[in-house]
């Protein structure tokens, strides 16, 4: 279904067009968050494809490691925070094999993790006229198959065989050529494009090209705007996107065994931290995880430079490193969006209005209610409930429900407005105490 915001009651397909203007400051219940997505160059798993991650997952079958290896530093890092990842291995890379005699063994995927696999044959103890073919892992055996004949053989998740005729023996015979390849643009845009068709709240990009931060900037701004998907993306060091839709992360940080985080590799984290955080959390002063210092480290007026930049950042804070303030990179104050659109947590707010409102319309009231006064009184009953329970979930308040919302006749018979007022929370970020000395 269509969405976005509207400037005229123009709009062509039916959905819900929503405007968050600077006013004054449930459709169902309130959405879930805790979705991140992130496209990234791997040495195993299937390529091209999204792979959805839960938290706590064993993913060494489908990546080709565990998840506290280094190879899959960053898919930990989004991790420690989102309940789910969608994860998009950017390249294909190369299938490392082996031949022995008249069988070939391939790697079930492309990337040097296929160069760690090996192949023992040997004849089997119950049955000299059969062989046991073991795959081998970093000296572990995955699985093995009994068979007589080499077109006997099944795939397994590590690798494939082919080949017709009698089986040689070998006590090792190591997979090669195995290579990750790299990941193009093209490949990223081919991300965004499966992306799409997905639910998240964050998207991440590790990668320090401005090409490719400028296409994940359009892309968060046309799905909020035009597609009425309100998603974050999380990209390093582009103050130049000036929009709610981004957010722009400084610097890195040192994380507790000494491994050294940049800008862009820490997105992972922002990125999962932001879609994990509930409607009424803010991320300012939480620590990231693991994490033992800032890197690199600003001054305080460097650190107000970033600030009023719209720069996501981290502070040394007694061994940790500290959120210094959740905001995105909207910098630019006036017309329909002020200064609160900046805080992230207000963002929480406004978005899973937009999304839950949205998800709700579809599921029963598009071409299922009356356009009258009874239908339209039941939305606007729907809405106030919402709104209500956003209120006590302490994530706006004020609310009244009998001057704060209106629903009304369309200009068309098939469509309906609805005008809302509402005061999202911010939390606690400045004290200004004086105290008097008698």
């Amino acid at each position: 279904m269509a969405g976005g915001v509207w400037a005229a009651q123009n709009k062509v397909r039916p959905g819900v067009y929503i405007n968050f203007v600077n006013d004054g400051g449930s459709i169902g219940a309130i959405g879930e968050r805790g979705t991140a997505a992130i496209g990234l160059p791997l040495s195993w798993g299937p390529a091209k494809q999204m792979i959805r991650i839960q938290a706590g997952e064993n993913v060494k079958d489908i990546l080709g490691y565990t998840i506290t290896s280094s190879q899959l530093l960053l898919i930990r890092e989004v991790l420690k925070r989102a309940s789910t990842l969608l994860l998009f291995r950017l390249n294909a890379g190369t299938k490392a094999s082996a031949v022995i005699g008249a069988l070939t063994g391939t790697a079930a995927h492309g990337g040097v993790r296929g160069n760690d696999l090996s192949l023992i044959v040997q004849t089997n103890i119950d049955d000299n006229s059969k062989f046991d073919v073991t795959t081998v892992l970093d000296g572990d055996s995955i699985e093995t198959q009994t068979v007589s004949q080499v077109d006997e053989l099944k795939p397994n998740d590590w690798v494939s065989f082919s080949g017709t005729g009698s089986l040689t023996l070998t006590a090792g015979a190591a997979l090669t050529g195995g290579d990750d390849g790299s990941a193009t643009n093209a490949d990223h845009s081919e991300f965004l494009a499966a992306l799409e068709l997905e639910d998240f709240q964050t998207v991440a990009l590790t990668a320090s090209d401005n090409t490719l931060k400028s296409v994940y900037s359009a892309f968060a701004r046309r799905l909020r705007e035009s597609d009425g998907k309100k998603i974050q993306a999380v990209l390093a060091n582009y103050p130049l996107a000036n929009h709610e839709g981004v957010i722009s992360v400084k610097n890195g940080v040192v994380l507790s065994d000494g491994t050294s985080l940049s800008a862009a590799q820490a997105t992972a984290w922002v990125a999962g931290a932001t879609a994990a955080a509930g409607v009424a959390e803010s991320l300012t002063y939480q620590s990231y995880d693991d994490a033992a210092d800032a890197l690199p480290r600003y001054t305080n007026s460097q650190t107000i430079a970033a600030l009023e930049a719209g720069e996501f950042l981290f502070t040394a804070n007694n061994g940790r490193a500290i959120v210094e303030q959740d905001i995105n990179n909207l910098i630019s104050y006036g017309g329909e969006k002020g200064k609160a659109f900046r805080k992230n947590r207000v963002i929480r707010v406004l978005d899973g209005i937009g999304n839950d409102i949205k998800r709700i319309f579809e599921q029963y009231y598009l071409g299922k209610v009356n356009n009258n006064a009874d239908g339209r009184n039941l939305l606007k009953s729907e809405i106030v409930t919402y709104l209500t329970g956003l209120q006590d979930s302490n994530a706006i308040q004020n609310f009244d429900s009998q001057t704060d919302i209106a629903v009304l006749q369309g200009a068309d018979s098939d469509s309906v407005t609805v005008e809302a007022s509402i005061q999202p929370v911010d939390s606690v970020e400045k004290i200004y105490m004086k105290v008097k000395v008698k």
